[in-house]
């Protein structure tokens, strides 16, 4: 089982020997940085959402899930997502918010969070609070989606999307 925190390093401004290399630096307050799972790669076991948190590393909210084999890991939380709801990834989940699928599995029209690039590598698009990506048309493998900035960007179609808007839109 992995941490779910660790503290995060302050610098101060200062390089390998010590010496104020940057002025202004030190001073902050200590953060905990928490490990988001951008992969969703616990296909088919179902997760129930313990709480949801405030991350201050990040805008989107975060959801603490406990899965069925008895690990926890954090997830960026989409809007709907509530205390008792279970998250699943996989071909057969649901098309809820807070579920992890394909981008060839979901219909066209769908609002998409945490979208991979390339298969298996993990979310990197649409991570910050109340973004949405838009599933637009589907060719052979691939999948076209309308990013935020509306660029249309054309993905393969195995890659892992998490269905919904992500929450804290304020």
């Amino acid at each position: 089982m992995s941490k779910l925190k660790f503290i995060r390093k302050k610098n101060s401004g200062r390089d390998t020997s010590g010496q104020v290399s940057v002025r202004h630096q030190g001073g902050e307050h200590k953060r905990f940085m928490r490990v988001i799972d951008f992969k969703r790669n616990k296909i088919d076991v179902p997760g129930k959402v313990a709480s949801i948190e405030y991350d201050p590393n990040r805008t989107a909210e975060i959801a603490l899930i406990h899965y069925a084999d008895g690990e926890k890991k954090y997830i960026l939380s989409p809007l709907g997502l509530k205390i008792g709801n279970v998250v699943k990834s996989g071909l057969d989940a649901e098309i809820r918010p807070g579920n992890a699928l394909p981008l060839k599995a979901l219909p066209l029209g769908t609002v998409v969070h945490n979208v991979e690039l390339t298969p298996g590598r993990g979310g990197q698009l649409a991570r910050g609070a109340g973004t949405g990506i838009i599933i637009q048309a589907k060719e052979g493998n691939h999948v076209d989606l309308k990013l935020p900035s509306g660029e249309l960007r054309r993905v393969d179609g195995r890659c892992f999307a998490t269905v919904g808007t992500l929450g804290n839109i304020d």
